[in-house]
């Protein structure tokens, strides 16, 4: 099956690609290292000729909400009119648990808006609130499912902890001092990040991950 990645170079979306070709799928990496501009739209046709399925993994810096939203929006608009014109079958998205339970984060409102117009727009798709190549990678390759269920890990974890573990695993002293004046403001408090029920356990603590970046 050919499947394009947006976002291949990425760190999610470099995963997908192994898993689709581990797969033995034909994968199409699109970024603008591979000659396409996807806030544009250049160099898209080129890349999605005898696409079937696209998945979304793209990612982008903002700081100010109605600039995620035009960027995120752009995106995804390019990407919906492409594949319709091209006949892609299934536009797969990346997204992100807790979404529509945070406000105020720029990142997440501009996650909304591909969300709204993927939802909206004329492509069969699957909306995954995943950060797991191999569920992405299972998806593109299966029939659209529209919403899919919420994917993550097996334990609850608190952000802050996790950074500090993360730089201690690689060597780094850093004093982290926690707050919320950053773009994760107290909307992410309490459990508004924690999966839904009926949620897709992933296997791999965080612990098991933290050991494989070492």
């Amino acid at each position: 099956m050919r499947i394009a990645v947006a976002g291949a170079t990425g760190n999610i979306g470099s995963l997908t690609v192994a898993a689709l070709e581990e797969g033995g799928h034909d994968v199409v990496r699109i970024s603008r290292s591979h000659g396409v501009d996807l806030s544009t739209g250049d160099g898209l046709d080129d890349a999605l000729t005898g696409v079937e399925a696209v998945v979304d993994a793209t990612n982008m810096a903002a700081t100010e909400r109605a600039e995620a939203v035009a960027s995120f929006g752009a995106v995804t608009r390019n990407l919906l009119t492409a594949e319709e014109r091209l006949g892609v079958r299934h536009h797969v998205l990346l997204s992100i648990v807790g979404l529509h339970r945070v406000e105020g984060n720029p990142r997440y409102a501009g996650k909304r808006e591909q969300e709204r117009l993927v939802a909206a727009g004329p492509v069969p798709w699957t909306i995954a609130p995943a950060d797991v190549a191999g569920v992405l990678a299972e998806i593109a390759t299966g029939e659209p499912k529209g919403r899919y269920v919420d994917v993550a890990g097996p334990e609850p974890q608190d952000l802050v902890d996790m950074a500090r573990r993360t730089n201690e695993a690689r060597g780094r002293e850093v004093k982290l001092v926690p707050t919320w004046s950053g773009p994760l403001g107290a909307g992410m408090a309490g459990d508004v990040l924690l999966p839904g029920e009926n949620a897709r356990i992933a296997p791999t603590t965080f612990d098991e991950w933290l050991a494989g970046q070492r």
